[in-house]
């Protein structure tokens, strides 16, 4: 794992994970929003994304995508995907993008 964007999307993988416990530990048919981590790769980001149940399986149907902050992309590594008030939602490109599919705990 030499290349900068593989690094990265391990780095931000281990977010995803966090993010899976999170939707885990919610209660079934609960309909309001969650508060989940944001998947960036800024060192010492803390910050918190709020979405639906539902909104967060749409980003999570796609393992190279991510939810994050506004503002917290890096173009270099992943293009903006959907944009919302909260939240956007990144698709992890090149290197990225494989470690992203490769870490993907919802995998086969």
């Amino acid at each position: 794992m030499s290349r900068p964007g593989e690094r990265i999307g391990h780095n931000e993988a281990v977010f995803r994970d966090i993010n899976e416990r999170i939707e885990a530990g919610r209660w079934p048919g609960d309909g309001g929003p969650i508060a989940f981590r944001c998947e960036c790769a800024r060192l010492g980001c803390n910050l918190l994304v709020e979405l639906s149940l539902s909104e967060y399986e749409q980003v999570r149907s796609d393992p190279r995508q991510f939810v994050l902050a506004p503002g917290h992309e890096l173009p270099e590594h992943e293009r903006v995907v959907e944009r919302h008030a909260a939240y956007q939602v990144v698709e992890k490109q090149g290197g990225a993008g494989r470690a992203a599919e490769q870490t993907d705990p919802r995998q086969d």
